[in-house]
């Protein structure tokens, strides 16, 4: 405002402004308050949808405790259709695929364990329903399949797809490729995810072979 104006001039500046300007600034300020208000709501929306979810899935762990497969399913339903973006969601899905698997439902489980991987928001439970259903193949002899789903960059999980890689070429017959695929769940740089004495009895129980016998020699 140019300082040479009298008093009474800026006065009168400063009410043309505001009656130029003032519904903006009213304006702006209701459209902040109702911005604030609707993420408040939605907060508060989301803190509701969490605790209904987690009520589900605490009923639906205990039908799993109860061993109570069909309650179990119903409350999974229950989840994936009220809270599909749930983790109690994703959570109660690799539940039932356990329990399934125990009831010699493998294909059931293995249905629960792809939609665990399909659909959940969170990476790395992506990749352990990934894994687990690799490990379902492998007892339905899904070979081939099983190697598909391994083949993906597997991240900080490289440890773990190597040792369910590994068992799949001991099932296939194929000792070269489990002791290549165990040593490198061993030397993985996040080796320590996976039970590394375990990893290393399956290595030692593995046939000699002749690849196996020249190192061996070499050394």
């Amino acid at each position: 405002m140019d300082e040479f104006l009298s008093e009474k001039e800026q006065i009168e500046q400063m009410r043309a402004w505001w009656r130029d300007n003032c519904w903006y600034l009213i304006g702006g300020l209701a459209v902040g308050v109702l911005s604030l208000f609707g993420w408040n709501r939605f907060n508060a929306y989301e803190e509701t949808q969490a605790e209904a979810a987690s009520s589900v899935y605490v009923e639906l762990r205990e039908a799993v405790f109860d061993d109570a497969l069909g309650d179990a399913r119903n409350y999974l339903d229950q989840l994936r259709e009220s809270y599909p973006g749930s983790p109690y969601t994703d959570q109660g899905g690799l539940l039932i695929a356990v329990m399934r698997m125990d009831a010699g439902q493998m294909e059931g489980a293995g249905e629960d364990l792809r939609y665990v991987m399909d659909e959940t928001s969170d990476p790395e439970l992506s990749m352990i329903a990934r894994l687990r259903l690799a490990r379902v193949l492998i007892h339905q002899e899904a070979y081939s399949d099983a190697l598909a789903l391994l083949d993906v960059d597997p991240g900080l999980f490289s440890g773990r797809f190597n040792e369910v890689r590994g068992d799949v070429y001991v099932a296939l017959s194929d000792p070269e490729s489990a002791r290549n695929a165990y040593n490198a769940a061993l030397t993985s740089q996040v080796s320590d995810q996976v039970d590394r004495n375990l990893v290393q009895i399956k290595l030692e129980s593995l046939p000699e072979t002749e690849s196996a016998m020249t190192d061996e020699v070499a050394e």
